[in-house]
């Protein structure tokens, strides 16, 4: 997709990323959220991650194909230089290497900003997104068992970090 551009995301992409990431809440394991999120709460969302952290998106056409971001890892002080990572791709756009231009952006801004450590955290049986952050310098570093219940079922979290700088 040479007209696609990766950009840190404003005020204006909340109802783009929100469609996407209800999306995903309603129909899969890639979060474990279990409800939606109205346009006010990803507005919200976006503005908790000005500064310091981050969102990127994708955008071809006037069009928000996927975004990425940047949260707190923890809330004691002892983890600030640490952050956790998501990426979201819209479903009709999967499988055209966006999650992986996101995250090499996402991946950028962490380090321009002075973060240490990445974290993602990865429902079990999502080998395409174990293989995107592998890609991008990602290890395997454990596996939480059965921590999560969605759909009627257990699941589990893989955990991949990559150190920066």
């Amino acid at each position: 997709m040479d007209d696609m551009v990766i950009r840190l995301a404003t005020a204006a992409d909340a109802e783009a990323t929100r469609r996407i990431y209800n999306h995903e809440v309603e129909h899969t394991t890639h979060t474990f959220d279990l409800v939606t999120r109205t346009l006010e709460q990803q507005q919200a969302w976006l503005r908790d991650r000005e500064g310091a952290l981050g969102v990127v998106v994708a955008e071809a056409a006037g069009e928000v194909l996927g975004f990425a971001s940047l949260s707190e890892y923890r809330p004691r002080a002892a983890y600030r230089t640490s952050v956790e990572s998501s990426v979201y791709v819209a479903a009709a756009a999967r499988g055209r290497g966006i999650g992986q231009r996101l995250m090499q952006e996402l991946v950028a801004v962490a380090e321009a900003r002075g973060f240490h450590t990445m974290i993602a955290r990865i429902a079990g049986g999502q080998e395409a997104s174990v293989r995107l952050h592998e890609a991008v310098g990602f290890a395997v570093v454990g596996t939480e068992r059965e921590v999560g219940r969605k759909f009627g079922a257990w699941l589990d979290v893989v955990i991949m970090q990559r150190m920066l700088g």
